[in-house]
């Protein structure tokens, strides 16, 4: 959601590595360019305006002025700034009553009914047994979709069939919430094209006569700052309790995230990051921040890799890594467990190898494209060995890399360049075991440059190759090495016993 303005305001920042100190001048021309990045961004003009005075004051303190690093100063006063206007801190769920009731409210095409069963499968991963109650009668397949949506996760979708009376169905289902002792209850909504006096007037009944314990705003990421006019509204005539921001993996240009919590005067509590029904998140201004500057959010891929993998088979696979030479075997089933994780892209950018790196959003994304492919060449490959060869490649000669490349489908050089790369990798590990980081279970840190226990390419190399920012031109993927550094194949041609 945030690439583009990520890749503004890294360039904005840059101008600035060259100088002794922030001054004036030097600050004045960062600002500017932080103001334009904002604002092509969809930032409300009142948000900007107030980002911006911000900034400018902290810049031109006494402290600043003496700073040797200037870039890493105007950084820290980004950051900050960024922390502030997303909401300072993580705001978690108010649970209370019993059973407790969350209210989801919204504009109709904002995702409201997605959205409630996502956050009854995050509950119900929390701990909790929460019960979905279809209360938007207005539009004709919205109660389908919330009982597909309940079977899909199973979880269980309250309704009444043909009833239109939105305040029996909702008491109806806390009775029965009560009764069966589930919690919490969440209400999904009717919303309408526009916000009219109808919507407004079953909803304050609604929140009136149940008292719920959240009234979640859900706002599309996409809308902008048209979010801000949607958030102050529903804020001013009910009172909402947080904000649910939706379809933040979509064409957003990260408008509405910064915007809505000025506007609404209330916490984003949870962020939408994917199509998937599990993926919900709480939302951490802080690491929001950190995303947004290209720095990265560890944090959130610990979080990630917990909830993905198995700690006794992560256990089991950095075991064998410590034990034991590094062998096919492993590689595959650790690049397994990373693809738990997400997408290439979506660690890289956890990592923050961009921002290290110092690549756009564009040659991040060439990046993790080209991994992806030589990680599925890597896969193919291994998936066409014996159990003895995947353990011992040492022993892949000749016949057998021919066999190898004809059972996955790929060239012999294809494989023989595989399985060079890998004996790299192998030897990298051997030297670098006694110094590689752990993660959760013992397992190697993620994304570790050259480090093969994360099942992902090296970085740094690969991003060598990559165009520069703007460069003229279709943009072409880094070429890997027909030879490793340092020498010339293990594995001998039969025939003219020339290396490889």
């Amino acid at each position: 959601m945030f690439d583009t303005l990520t890749d503004k305001l890294q360039e904005s920042i840059k101008g600035l590595r060259g100088d002794a100190k922030l001054t004036p001048q030097n600050m004045e021309d960062a600002i500017r360019e932080v103001r334009k990045a904002l604002l092509e961004a969809d930032v409300s003009l009142k948000v900007v305006k107030l980002f911006i005075s911000r900034i400018r004051q902290k810049a031109l303190g006494a402290e600043v002025l003496q700073a040797v690093s200037p870039g890493q100063q105007f950084i820290k006063i980004v950051y900050d700034e960024l922390v502030a206007i997303l909401g300072g801190e993580n705001v978690p769920i108010k649970l209370e009553g019993d059973p407790a009731i969350v209210m989801l409210l919204g504009l109709q095409g904002s995702g409201k009914t997605t959205a409630c069963g996502k956050l009854a499968l995050k509950m119900r991963k929390e701990g909790h047994k929460p019960l979905m109650v279809a209360c938007d009668v207005q539009r004709p397949a919205a109660i389908k979709q919330l009982e597909t949506l309940g079977k899909q996760i199973s979880i269980p979708v309250f309704t009444i069939p043909d009833s239109k009376d939105v305040l029996d169905i909702a008491k109806k289902a806390v009775a029965h919430a009560k009764q069966e002792k589930l919690t919490p209850v969440i209400l999904d909504t009717a919303g309408r094209l526009q916000i009219d006096t109808d919507l407004m007037a079953e909803l304050l009944l609604l929140d009136r006569s149940l008292e719920p314990s959240e009234k979640l705003l859900v706002i599309d990421a996409m809308t902008g700052q048209e979010s801000v006019n949607v958030a102050e509204t529903f804020n001013t005539q009910i009172g909402i309790t947080g904000v649910l921001l939706a379809k933040a993996d979509g064409d957003a240009r990260g408008g509405a995230a910064l915007s809505v919590k000025e506007a609404a005067e209330q916490p984003i509590k949870f962020i939408s990051t994917g199509e998937k029904l599990d993926n919900l998140d709480a939302f951490f201004p802080d690491r929001m921040a950190s995303r947004i500057l290209g720095m990265g959010d560890v944090v959130a891929l610990v979080e990630k890799a917990q909830e993905a993998i198995d700690e006794k088979e992560a256990e089991r696979v950095a075991n064998q890594m410590m034990q034991g030479d590094f062998t096919l075997q492993m590689f595959l089933d650790s690049q397994r467990m990373m693809r738990r994780m997400g997408s290439l892209g979506d660690i890289m950018k956890m990592l923050g190898i961009g921002g290290m790196l110092g690549l756009s959003s564009d040659q991040q994304s060439l990046l993790a494209d080209h991994g992806e492919k030589m990680l599925t060449l890597y896969e193919t490959a291994i998936n066409s060995m014996t159990q003895d060869e995947r353990n011992k490649p040492e022993i892949i000669d000749y016949r057998r890399r021919r066999r190898i490349s004809k059972g996955a489908g790929l060239k012999e050089s294809e494989v023989t360049q595989m399985l060079n790369e890998f004996e790299q990798m192998r030897k990298m590990f051997s030297q670098f075991r006694g110094m590689m980081g752990s993660g959760p279970g013992g397992m190697p840190f993620p994304g570790m440059p050259g480090m093969p226990g994360a099942g992902m390419p090296d970085w740094s190399e690969l991003s060598k190759n990559l165009p520069q920012a703007g460069a003229p031109g279709s943009p072409r993927l880094p070429q890997r090495p027909q030879q490793p550094p340092g020498g010339g194949s293990i594995f001998r041609n039969k025939k003219n016993k020339r290396r490889f």
